[in-house]
């Protein structure tokens, strides 16, 4: 939901200035009796409003990443992550959607404008080995599980109790379980450290379980609604990662990626970098140093503080998070 919100946000700011900045005259843009008021007039309105600089200044890293990385995002990308938010917001997507002043095609646009702005970030990205080792410390390989989910802290007591007598874990995740992805199975699913498809608490729990061991009751907060909920985790096939790095080397390269484009000090650094290699030259004198704290390079005097105040502040548009 947090996403859907960030890209409108982001979204009405761009379609603001990309509407009423091109070339701006003493046509009407809006009248009524007695009067009109001219485009200039206008522009020169949005201009003083609070926020303009940081609405122009992502109106100018959005299009040089949509330009320069567009044509890696499918039409299947965007799909993925529209139906994710209408997933997430449910019966009142159709009305933010509206409230926002967005049709299913302009969203789509944002959507590719932020999945842009994600692989740019990504193709600035230089991993080091002190990346793939800090990587590695948190990384847990594919295990097998079955798992409950139950809405009722009482109701989740009463299962594991009827586990602890020997009941059926498949036979009770089929009858008890509210996860729909899994109950159907008797629960089973599989997950490794960056699956997003269990909550945090219930891998964390599941990983130090042995073969055949059942957790305890879990409590999980579900990140779409808040509501919290309890689980209840079979281990069936624990798999220890062992000391050899190189086996998993995929995995770790992709965690290390994530976690540096996460990274608002590596965000800034990228941004910088495409806005110099497309050589921007801003001609508004209103606007002259909208980009000024992000084409300069930092001094070692600087803090980290305000160093990831200011990156947070110029890439608050990293909508694809």
């Amino acid at each position: 939901m947090k996403k859907f919100i960030s890209i409108l946000a982001v979204s009405s700011g761009l379609v603001l200035f990309s509407a009423c900045s091109t070339n701006p005259s003493d046509q009407a843009a809006v009248t009524y009796k007695g009067g009109t008021i001219s485009e200039q007039e206008l522009v020169d309105h949005l201009k003083k409003i609070k926020g303009a600089e940081t609405a122009v200044q992502d109106l100018i890293i959005f299009q040089i990443f949509e330009e320069n990385y567009g044509d890696k995002i499918s039409a299947e990308d965007v799909d993925k992550e529209y139906n994710a938010s209408k997933e997430a917001l449910g019966d009142s997507f159709d009305s933010q959607l509206k409230l926002a002043g967005y049709t299913t095609e302009s969203y789509k646009e944002e959507i590719k404008r932020g999945l842009a702005y994600k692989a740019g970030l990504r193709a600035n990205v230089e991993l080091t080995d002190e990346d793939l080792k800090t990587a590695w410390e948190n990384f847990h390989p594919e295990v097998e599980a079955q798992l409950i989910k139950v809405s009722s802290e009482d109701e989740a007591k009463e299962i594991k109790k009827s586990l602890d007598e020997g009941g059926d874990f498949a036979k009770i995740a089929k009858e008890k379980s509210t996860d729909e992805a899994t109950k159907e199975k008797g629960g089973e699913i599989t997950f490794d450290s960056q699956s997003t498809s269990v909550p945090a608490e219930v891998k964390q729990a599941a990983f130090k379980l042995k073969n055949e061991e059942v957790s305890d009751v879990i409590t999980a907060t579900n990140s779409s609604t808040n509501a919290t909920e309890y689980y209840l985790v079979k281990m069936v096939k624990q798999q220890e990662k062992g000391n050899d790095m190189s086996k998993y080397k995929d995995e770790l390269e992709k965690i290390a990626t994530e976690t540096k484009i996460a990274d608002p000090t590596f965000q800034q650094e990228a941004v910088r970098n495409e806005l110099k290699k497309a050589n921007v030259k801003i001609k508004d004198e209103d606007f002259k140093n909208v980009l000024s704290g992000l084409m300069t390079e930092p001094s070692t005097s600087e803090s980290s503080t305000d160093a990831s105040t200011e990156a947070s502040t110029s890439t608050s548009t990293d909508s694809s998070n």
